[in-house]
C-alpha cells in the first residue's frame, strides 16, 4: 500500500472517529437536556408542517398559474382561429395550390401578441394527405403531440383541447416545456405553442422565497421554544442542583422563590423539605452520636469491674481442683469461659463504635497475603480438628504482596475461617489464595449448611445468627462480620458471600494491592467452581456502599 492511501486511510479513520464522537456527545446532550429535546421536536415538527403547508401552496401557486396561463391561451386561440377563417375559409386546398398563403397567415398570427405573451404556430389541413402542416421557421413539427392531432383530427369545427409537451426548435436551440392548444375551424387544425420558461421560472423563484421563508419560521419557531422552554428548564435545573448539593450534605442549600406560579410553589415545596431533611437528620446524628458515645462510654466503663472479677475468676479457676464440690468447679470453668466471651464482645463493641466514629485508621504495609493466611490458618488448626474439618489450602507459588494493615487483614481473615468452620458440618475447609496485577483476594470456601434465600443481605449485620437455635460453639459475638466488612471497607476492598442452601458457602475478600488505589475486579470468582446449576445467592458489599 502506497503512502498516500495510507494517509487517506487515516485520514478518513480521524474524520470517522471525530464524526462518531460528535454524534456521541450529540445523543448524550438530547438525553440529559429536556431544553435541547424540546427544540429538536419543535425543529422536527415544524420543519414537517412546513413542509406540508409549502407543497400544498406551491400546488395552488402552480395551478393558479397554469390556470391562468391556459385561459390567455385560449383567448389567443380564438382569436388566430377567427383570422384563419377570415384568410382561409374559401380555399379549396391552400397547400396544393399555394403553400405561400399558408405562411403568410402563420407569420402575421406569430405577429401578433395577445394576451398570452410569445408563442409559435402551427396550421395543419386535414384534407391533404401530402401535406402536414406549416409550422414557423423555429419550430419544428413534431413540437405538436401526435394525441392532441388526432383528438382534434376525429373532432368536430369548432373543436378545442390543450396539452402540455416538449418544445423541440431546430438549429440547435434547446428544448423546453411548453402548454400547446389547438383548435378546429373547417378543414384546418390551428396549433398555439407557448412555452412555459418565463412560468417555471417564476415558480422557482416562488419556491425558493417559500423555502427560505419555511426555513425562517422553523428556525423562529426552535428560537421560540428555547426561551419559552428556558423559563421553565432554569428553574428545574435550579431544583436539581439544590437537590444534588442537599444529598451532598450541604443540608442548609434552599431555592429562591420568585412569583406565584407553579415553579414558585415547587421552590417553597422544596425549601421546606429541605428544612425538614435538616432537623431530622439533626436528630438522627444526634441520636447516632450519642447511641455511640453511649456504646463507648457502657464498653470502657465496664471494663474497671471487668478487670476485677476477670482477678477473681482468675484466681477461682487455678483452684478448681481444690473444691469439695465438683460443682463449683464446674462453675469456676463456665465463668472463665463467659469472662473471655464477655471481653471478646466488648472488644468488638469498642471497635464498631470507632468504625462508627470514623475514627478508625489504617496502619498499611506491605506484606505478602500467603504469609497471613498460614499464620490464621495455624491458630486455627486446633479448632478445625475437634471440628472434624480439614483446612485445605491453595496458595500460588509467586508472592501477593499488597499493603495492608496486618491487624485488621489478620482479624477478618480469622472470622472467615472460623466461621466457615464453625458452620462447615466437619467437611473440608478450602482457603484460596490469589493476585493479578491491581488486587489480592482470598477465598474461604465451606460445605455446611450454606445460606438460603435472603440471609445473603443479611450475613453481615450486627448480631444476626442464620439460625437463631444454633448455639455459639466457638465463642463468636456476632459482630465479627459486620467488623470484617468495615475493615475490608477501610482497604477500599470488598467482602463478598455466596451461598446455596445444602452446597455451602463462600466468603471473598478483595483488596487492593496499593493502598487508597480503586478496586475494579477481583482475581477470584465469587462462585466456586462445581458449586452447581442452582441460581446462586450472592451479597455483595462494596466500599462506599
Amino acid at each position: 500500500m502506497s503512502r498516500a492511501k495510507r494517509l487517506a486511510r487515516r485520514g478518513l479513520l480521524a474524520l470517522r472517529r471525530v464524526l462518531r464522537g460528535t454524534a456521541s456527545r450529540a445523543y448524550m446532550r438530547w438525553r440529559r437536556s429536556i431544553q435541547v429535546r424540546v427544540v429538536t421536536s419543535t425543529l422536527f415538527i415544524s420543519a414537517i408542517v412546513v413542509a406540508i403547508l409549502g407543497v400544498f401552496l406551491m400546488q395552488q401557486v402552480s395551478t393558479a398559474l397554469m390556470d391562468g396561463k391556459v385561459k390567455a391561451a385560449r383567448l389567443q386561440l380564438d382569436e388566430g382561429l377567427a383570422q384563419v377563417q377570415r384568410d382561409l375559409g374559401n380555399s379549396t386546398s391552400p397547400a396544393a395550390e399555394d403553400g405561400s398563403r399558408l405562411n403568410a397567415v402563420v407569420n402575421r398570427l406569430k405577429a401578433r401578441s395577445g394576451p398570452s405573451g410569445l408563442y409559435e404556430v402551427y396550421i395543419r389541413d386535414t384534407t391533404a394527405e401530402y401535406f402536414d402542416g406549416y409550422a414557423t421557421n423555429e419550430l419544428r413539427k413534431e413540437s405538436v403531440p401526435k394525441r392532441l392531432r388526432d383528438e382534434l383530427k376525429h373532432a368536430p369545427a369548432g373543436a378545442r383541447a390543450y396539452t402540455y409537451g416538449k418544445l423541440t426548435y431546430v438549429g440547435g436551440h434547446p428544448s423546453e416545456r411548453g402548454l400547446i392548444v389547438g383548435g378546429k375551424s373547417g378543414q384546418f387544425e390551428l396549433y398555439y405553442l407557448f412555452p412555459l420558461e418565463q412560468e417555471q421560472r417564476t415558480l422557482t423563484n416562488v419556491s425558493r422565497s417559500m423555502v427560505g421563508v419555511g426555513v425562517v419560521l422553523v428556525l423562529l419557531l426552535a428560537a421560540i421554544a428555547s426561551l419559552v422552554t428556558r423559563q421553565v428548564v432554569i428553574p428545574v435545573r435550579l431544583a436539581a442542583q439544590g437537590a444534588q448539593r442537599l444529598a451532598a450534605g450541604r443540608l442548609e442549600e434552599r431555592m429562591r422563590v420568585r412569583g406565584e406560579d407553579d415553579l414558585a410553589r415547587l421552590a417553597r415545596s422544596f425549601n421546606d423539605m429541605a428544612a425538614n431533611l435538616q432537623e431530622k437528620i439533626g436528630e438522627l446524628e444526634d441520636l447516632s452520636q450519642l447511641q455511640r458515645q453511649f456504646v463507648s462510654d457502657v464498653s470502657h466503663e465496664l471494663r474497671t469491674p471487668l478487670t476485677t472479677i476477670r482477678i477473681a475468676a482468675d484466681m477461682l479457676y487455678e483452684n478448681r481442683d481444690t473444691f469439695d464440690d465438683p460443682a463449683v468447679g464446674r462453675s469456676a470453668e463456665l465463668l472463665q469461659s463467659q469472662l473471655e466471651r464477655f471481653e471478646s464482645l466488648l472488644a468488638d463493641l469498642l471497635e464498631i463504635s470507632r468504625h462508627d466514629a470514623g475514627a478508625a485508621t489504617l496502619d498499611a504495609e506491605s506484606l505478602d497475603m500467603r504469609d497471613l493466611v498460614l499464620r490464621v490458618v495455624g491458630d486455627i488448626q486446633g479448632l478445625a480438628e475437634r471440628k472434624g474439618s480439614k483446612v485445605v489450602l491453595q496458595l500460588p507459588g509467586e508472592p501477593c504482596m499488597a499493603e495492608v494493615d496486618r491487624r485488621r487483614v489478620e482479624r477478618i481473615l480469622r472470622n472467615l475461617v472460623v466461621n466457615a468452620v464453625e458452620h462447615g458440618e466437619g467437611e473440608d475447609i478450602v482457603v484460596s489464595v490469589a493476585a493479578d496485577r491491581d488486587a489480592v483476594a482470598v477465598a474461604v470456601r465451606d460445605h455446611g449448611v450454606g445460606l438460603k434465600p435472603g440471609e445473603g443481605q443479611m450475613v453481615f449485620d450486627r448480631f444476626w445468627r442464620a439460625d437463631p437455635a444454633r448455639a455459639r460453639t466457638t465463642g463468636g459475638t456476632g459482630l465479627g462480620l459486620s467488623i470484617s466488612r468495615e475493615d475490608a471497607q477501610l482497604h477500599g476492598g470488598w467482602l463478598q458471600a455466596w451461598g446455596e442452601p445444602g452446597v455451602g458457602s463462600q466468603f471473598r475478600l478483595s483488596l487492593p494491592r496499593v493502598a487508597g488505589a480503586e478496586l475494579r475486579g477481583s482475581p477470584l470468582p465469587l462462585v466456586p467452581p462445581g458449586a452447581g446449576d442452582a441460581r446462586p445467592l450472592f451479597a455483595e458489599l462494596e466500599a462506599g456502599d
